[in-house]
């Protein structure tokens, strides 16, 4: 039985705590699957890498059909695309597993793990051998894994998950997608705008249910412009048939009918690694969803326990789940002045088209909580670059409070949304009042921050 200094399970964000002020701890890291984590090789890097070839495709009908441009889309080599995207991700986390197992004080155990006791853990490694491991410090960073709903057939049938259908060997003519969130929403896009016929299932009325109900309500309408959609629908079974998938769905009017298609993604949300790994055996509690419950220093009930990333938070964020890492390696090295994660304003976006940029508060989560608010606006449409794109979706949103003019809330819908909306979020950190954001800069004209600026004052303005 080996024992650690240190043990971190999960090669995502946990394994980018380990620097070299570990040097001298004795150190075992576990990872299931493949070294990287879901970012790096099924989730942010490599669906963005699809999602700018699709951003031009679309840009180039756009173009056309706006700017009296014309510019031949003439279809995506997806094979190439695919090999060119994981042509470079796929040696990374080769290199990240060489890396470590070439470390002298770093074992590298590859293989499935469960906890069987206080900070003890038994791997079933990948040659069919099993190690138990005890640690004085265990990270638990083990991510999630998509949630496959209860659906008839589903079992029987071949399908996607965003782990799987970006590796796919060629381009679906129709690609059938369940879910109505972000993964729906962006691998939506990707499959459209390359060339596939995209056919989207949600129970709700709108794409996107967690984000402001103004700009869930836009983007559905414009996605409805690339994709078939089917809202207020959901899946009551699946089959194979030759080389079709047959769905049968049932609509909230009970009306029930057939969809067929060559592929199928089930994208349905995203289920956190704690229970898998028996946390409870460990002592670490699970809240009701599922997610380990930790301190504001991500440490456990379990003593010399930490958690950090998807496993623990439901924004499921990489960018939120590195800010943990780096208070989880501070306070593994300095356990006399332990520092507390900061999570009040944790910015996201939506890589769709039309894109999404959000932080805060929304403006039904205002009303529910009582918090008086003012709401400014601005249309892409109002401003000179907005003018100069043609564009007549976009809009910037923030919710401001009115006493003292602290930003709530900001989204943006349009082009370069999550760009656009990082300074509203730089400002609701470090608690810069929209009235201060708003006039006491230089807004460069004619450029499209002006969307912010003009949405700002429009709230400032208002009675």
């Amino acid at each position: 039985m080996d024992d650690f200094d240190l043990l971190i399970i999960g090669t995502g964000s946990g394994n980018s705590l380990l620097n070299e002020e570990f040097s001298s701890w004795k150190v075992g890291i576990i990872e299931r699957s493949v070294f990287g984590g879901t970012c790096l090789n099924a989730g942010c890097i490599p669906s963005k890498m699809f999602v700018l070839p699709a951003d031009r495709m679309r840009e180039a009908a756009e173009a056309t059909e706006r700017l009296n441009v014309d510019i031949e889309a003439r279809g995506a080599d997806f094979a190439a695309l695919r090999d060119r995207v994981f042509g470079r991700i796929d040696p990374i986390a080769a290199g990240g597993t060489r890396y470590r197992q070439e470390q002298q004080n770093v074992t590298v155990f590859l293989g499935d793990a469960h906890f069987i006791g206080e900070r003890t853990l038994s791997i079933e490694l990948q040659d069919g051998t099993t190690q138990i491991v005890t640690a004085k410090q265990i990270v638990i960073a083990a991510g999630a894994r998509p949630h496959l709903p209860e659906l008839k057939g589903l079992d029987q049938t071949p399908f996607h998950t965003s782990d799987s259908i970006m590796r796919i060997e060629e381009l679906p003519e129709h690609l059938m997608i369940l879910g109505g969130g972000f993964i729906a929403a962006e691998l939506g896009h990707v499959f459209s705008a390359l060339g596939s016929r995209v056919s989207v299932i949600h129970r709700g009325a709108t794409m996107l249910r967690h984000a402001d109900q103004d700009i869930s309500s836009r983007f559905t309408a414009a996605f409805a412009e690339q994709v078939e959609l089917h809202l207020g629908t959901q899946a009551v079974s699946v089959q194979q048939r030759d080389e079709q998938l047959e769905l049968t769905l049932r609509n909230d009017a009970g009306d029930q009918f057939v969809l067929s298609g060559d592929a199928l993604l089930v994208a349905t949300g995203r289920t956190p690694n704690g229970a898998q790994l028996e946390v409870g055996r460990a002592g670490v509690e699970l809240d009701s969803s599922g997610y380990i419950v930790t301190d504001s220093t991500l440490l456990t009930d379990a003593p010399g326990v930490w958690a950090l990333g998807d496993v623990r938070n439901s924004w499921q964020l990489k960018h939120l789940a590195n800010q943990e890492a780096r208070v989880v390696g501070h306070n593994l090295l300095n356990p006399n002045s332990p520092i507390s994660i900061d999570q009040r304003v944790v910015p996201h976006a939506v890589f769709s088209h039309p894109q999404i940029g959000s932080v805060g508060l929304t403006e039904q989560e205002l009303q529910a909580s009582g918090q008086n608010f003012i709401v400014g606006s601005c249309e892409y449409s109002n401003v000179a670059f907005g003018w100069a794109m043609e564009d007549q979706t976009g809009i910037a949103k923030i919710l401001i409070d009115p006493a003292n003019f602290r930003i709530l809330g900001a989204h943006v819908l349009g082009p370069q949304a999550a760009t656009l909306m990082q300074q509203l979020s730089q400002a609701m950190q470090f608690n810069i009042p929209a009235d201060r954001l708003a006039r006491e800069q230089i807004w460069c004209h004619p450029a499209l921050p002006e969307v912010i600026e003009n949405a700002l004052l429009s709230a400032l303005q208002s009675p």
